[in-house]
């Protein structure tokens, strides 16, 4: 689902460098006067709102509760203060006798974070966990000491506003039309954008707390459910009313608060501590479904807005969620490699699907619920035996190919023209007959991975969503481009470069 990071070598003189920067923070830590130790040197150091953001961002990952490194678990204070193997590694008003300054000044093996994670802490963070500790490693007032700091660090931090015009393009992870088939949504940076599908004109702005949209799905009563969150730092699956709200001007754009406004924000149904990456409603549009980062499928009755069921049937992330056409069973396709089936009356998995040996992206169940699909990284859409057909069950019936890894499906369950559309990394969006396998269409066009398609509720429009913040609406009957526009407010559009001289 994330597109992998390109990593660079590094040349020697970084050695040097990174040997001045230890340097350059011992002299901020002990050589210069306290008011210079600090980034914010106009009032005391919080431990909460300046120490513990450091804390997360450098240390949680080995030092949490299950991987408790040397035995030291920092995530609440009275942990930290406990120590590990080491003890305390805070010796109030003396920095250079606290363990944790030495580790984090080391040029040695026990350098923290170690070597093997990445760069040394810079030398204005270490400053700042010093001066905390010279003023004497006080907990904020009011604070528990016992209290989780990740989520009381969720609750202090505030989402940025969405840029007026952006700079660079945003990424589309999510887009899904609206149930007249006239408009698109689509995720974008802090933001979900209504565009009208036919003139690709942008017509609303939604101020969201969740960085980035994964998963859309509309409701029965019109309302919006969208599953996202920040990566790493948190996630959540929250309910939005798309006509509400007092509206202010954004770009020359309406804007709303989807936030703070409860008239938009008409339901948080779940806030967890990484992305949601899947959603889906069942038929009867009575129970949602949510997969992500914490490997949980959580099923929700919707009229109740009550959780019904918390699934841990996979062992990594879960990228993707189907009910089955009774909305008895849950489809579902994870990093682990596999594709599921789960009872939901039962409690139990009755399938599983291995055959990707791969992550396992998308997944979706044929209207007659006889043929789960399942689509990944290894480049294939493949369909499979869902149901007990002479004991076939989970065995594969046929595979469908992109040329790269295939992100995610949308599944049209007419019964006289079914369409199943996948979208990949080789930059195409592609249609398919569901009952046959047959390759229907192949839509180009765009310059990028396409991270995100969805099909209109009547069948008629299939649009996908890019890397590069691209939409492209098509035609799913010839296949005819409708409309193309970047989903990146106010972006200006590319400009050739002068040829050189």
């Amino acid at each position: 689902m994330f597109r992998p990071s390109m990593f660079r070598p590094r040349c020697c003189y970084c050695i040097l460098c990174s040997l001045l920067g230890l340097a350059l923070a011992w002299l901020l830590l002990f050589a210069a006067p306290p008011a210079a130790q600090a980034q914010n040197a106009k009032g005391p150091i919080s431990f909460v709102n300046d120490v513990a953001p450091i804390l997360k961002e450098n240390c949680f990952a080995c030092h949490d509760a299950k991987k408790k490194k040397g035995k030291l678990e920092m995530t609440t204070y009275a942990n930290l203060r406990k120590g590990g193997s080491k003890d305390d590694p805070i010796a109030p008003g003396k920095p250079k006798e606290s363990y944790i300054i030495d580790v984090l000044t080391s040029t040695g093996a026990n350098r923290m974070p170690p070597k093997e994670t990445g760069d040394p802490l810079p030398p204005e963070r270490i400053a700042v966990i010093a001066r905390w500790i010279e003023e004497g490693a006080k907990l904020d007032a009011g604070l528990d000491a016992k209290a989780d700091l990740v989520r009381e660090l969720r609750v202090r931090w505030k989402p940025p506003q969405p840029p007026i015009a952006y700079k660079y393009p945003a990424n589309v992870n999510a887009l899904t039309f609206t149930p007249d088939n006239k408009k698109l949504i689509v995720g974008g940076f802090h933001e979900l954008t209504v565009w009208d599908a036919a003139e690709g004109k942008l017509e609303k702005r939604i101020f969201t707390r969740a960085e980035r949209a994964y998963a859309m799905v509309f409701l029965p009563d019109g309302t919006l459910a969208v599953a996202g969150g920040r990566p790493g730092q948190e996630g959540d699956v929250r309910v939005y009313n798309l006509h509400a709200g007092a509206a202010k001007d954004l770009g020359g754009v309406p804007s709303v608060d989807g936030v703070h406004d409860k008239a938009v924000l008409v339901k948080e149904l779940l806030e967890t501590d990484d992305s949601v990456l899947a959603l889906a409603l069942s038929p009867d549009g009575k129970k949602l479904a949510s997969g992500g980062c914490d490997r949980l499928v959580r099923v929700w009755d919707l009229p109740s807005a009550k959780l019904e069921q918390s699934i841990e049937n996979h062992a990594d992330w879960v990228f993707s969620v189907a009910f089955t056409p009774d909305g008895k069973h849950l489809v579902t396709g994870s990093r682990d490699k596999t594709a599921k089936i789960w009872d939901l009356t039962a409690k139990e998995s009755v399938l599983t699907f291995p055959d990707h040996q791969n992550g396992v992206y998308a997944v979706g169940i044929s209207s007659d619920a006889k043929t789960g699909f399942s689509a990944g990284e290894d480049n294939q859409v493949r369909q499979w035996q869902a149901t007990d057909a002479a004991k076939q069950i989970g065995k594969q019936i046929r595979s469908l190919g992109h040329s790269k890894a295939v992100f995610r499906m949308a599944h049209h369950a007419d019964v006289k023209t079914p369409l199943l559309a996948t979208c990949s990394a080789d930059a195409t969006v592609r249609l398919w007959n569901p009952a046959t396998g047959a390759a229907l269409k192949t839509l180009s066009g765009h310059t990028d991975w396409v991270y995100a398609v969805a099909i209109s509720p009547d069948g008629q429009l299939v649009a996908g969503g890019s890397w590069n913040g691209e939409v492209r609406i098509w035609k799913s009957s010839d296949g005819n481009l409708v409309k193309a526009f970047n989903a990146s407010p106010g972006l200006a559009p590319k400009t050739a470069e002068a040829p050189k001289k």
